[in-house]
């Protein structure tokens, strides 16, 4: 545990031990890690769940680049997309279901703002 006062957004002892696994190591060939990776994805949902601006991330967290570079590396490295499949299957089969949803259910609204719609509503000459 960090050794400082937690926030609400922390993951607790039990949650860690579950993505600590799924967490991809060092690249290869590269120095070892020196950053607290739990304290990385403290810092992560820290943000995430306050909506706060990156900048905006207390100073006992890790800096707020270093929270950045791993949060857009595990985006474009497809870390999130695999942790959230193995956490969802977990979820599902302590449930009693299976892994992996045989079903999807999509929703989609839209309402119109004006009768032409855009910008044509706000450009139009005052009548005389």
């Amino acid at each position: 545990m960090p050794e400082r006062a937690a926030y609400p957004s922390d993951l607790t002892d039990k949650q860690w031990a579950e993505v600590a696994p799924l967490i991809p190591g060092a690249e290869p060939g590269g120095r070892d890690r020196e950053v607290n990776m739990r304290e990385v994805l403290n810092g992560i949902l820290y943000l995430v769940r306050g909506g706060v601006s990156w900048r905006m991330l207390p100073h006992d967290l890790p800096p707020w680049g270093t929270v950045h570079y791993y949060y857009r590396r595990f985006r474009l490295d497809g870390t999130w997309i695999k942790m959230h499949d193995i956490l969802r299957g977990k979820v599902r089969k302590k449930a009693g279901r299976k892994e992996n949803p045989s079903a999807a259910i999509l929703d989609s609204q839209s309402a119109k703002t004006t009768k032409k719609g855009g910008l044509a509503a706000a450009t139009m000459p005052p009548s005389m």
